[in-house]
């Protein structure tokens, strides 16, 4: 067991409560766009020595920037919605599975390519949570798809190391187990039911069970598609801020994918916030 992943939790915890509780949504806004700023630049060291150019990095940071900010403000004209922001998503995970080949076929203007992804990848998918915070029952909204995501993680990471024998997908990350991904679908169903007796009392089991179980196995997913972009650049891990967990996009890879399809979840599925949370 890695203690320093408990030390790293105690301290974020508290923090990370006060914040979302008591501060005002403008102070969230800066919190998640200094973490999407510090994970877009892990993902731009994942190619320090094969295409960092300066001038498509800072496009980036300032495209990633731009989208938070539009979001918090509501210009919902920069920013596909419904069917359309799931297709996007779709384009995004499809880019990044492809970026090998795009590499290979487009030579040097896969540089910018390469780095502009990353935008799309930390920058427009992590500033959904954004969108849910401006929600009318936002607090609520991100206490559960943090609580959720963290769960399915810290459930599949201690069930796959204490009892893991079979590989989930050993190509793309050999340390995943399928005892571990089992373990992690578990940890958030749990979880889910958890708050809907603590803070979200309009949940039904049903919701408990479909919620937990999707965004336990997107979380997978998520983590596993950072995995790929990793072993494709030939990095271990994304960086060493966090101790126990390594970088900060190490942390972030299962929220990134989990906070946008919780949010197209809500308006999709449940109808609204104002629908979900009654």
């Amino acid at each position: 067991m890695n203690s320093w992943r408990v030390y790293t939790a105690v301290v974020f915890l508290p923090f990370f409560f006060v914040l979302v509780q008591y501060l005002p949504p403008i102070a969230f806004l800066v919190f998640v766009l200094g973490g999407i700023l510090f994970a877009q630049y892990e993902y731009c060291r994942f190619y320090v020595h094969r295409v960092w150019r300066v001038p498509s990095a800072v496009m980036g940071f300032v495209l990633s920037v731009g989208l938070g900010v539009s979001f918090y403000y509501g210009y919902q004209a920069l920013m596909p919605v419904g069917i359309v922001g799931m297709v996007g998503m779709v384009a995004v995970v499809g880019t990044g599975c492809l970026l090998p080949y795009i590499r290979r076929s487009l030579g040097g203007f896969a540089d910018t390519i390469t780095l502009l992804f990353g935008s799309a990848y930390v920058g427009w998918m992590l500033s959904h949570l954004i969108l849910l915070r401006g929600f009318e029952c936002g607090i609520s909204l991100i206490f559960f798809v943090f609580l959720v995501t963290w769960a399915s993680d810290t459930a599949a990471y201690y069930v796959g190391s204490s009892f893991g024998t079979r590989k989930l997908a050993p190509r793309i990350s050999p340390g995943k187990t399928i005892e571990g991904s089992v373990g992690g679908l578990v940890g958030s169903v749990m979880m889910a039911v958890v708050a809907k007796f603590g803070f979200m009392p309009w949940l039904d089991l049903k919701d408990c069970l479909i919620i937990g179980l999707l965004l336990g196995s997107i979380g997978q997913v998520g983590d596993l598609f950072e995995s790929r972009l990793k072993r494709y650049a030939g990095v271990k891990d994304s960086g060493t801020i966090l101790p126990g967990h390594g970088g900060l996009l190490d942390r972030l890879d299962s929220l990134i994918f989990t906070s946008p399809v919780f949010y197209y979840y809500v308006i999709l599925i449940k109808g609204g916030a104002k629908e979900f949370c009654t």
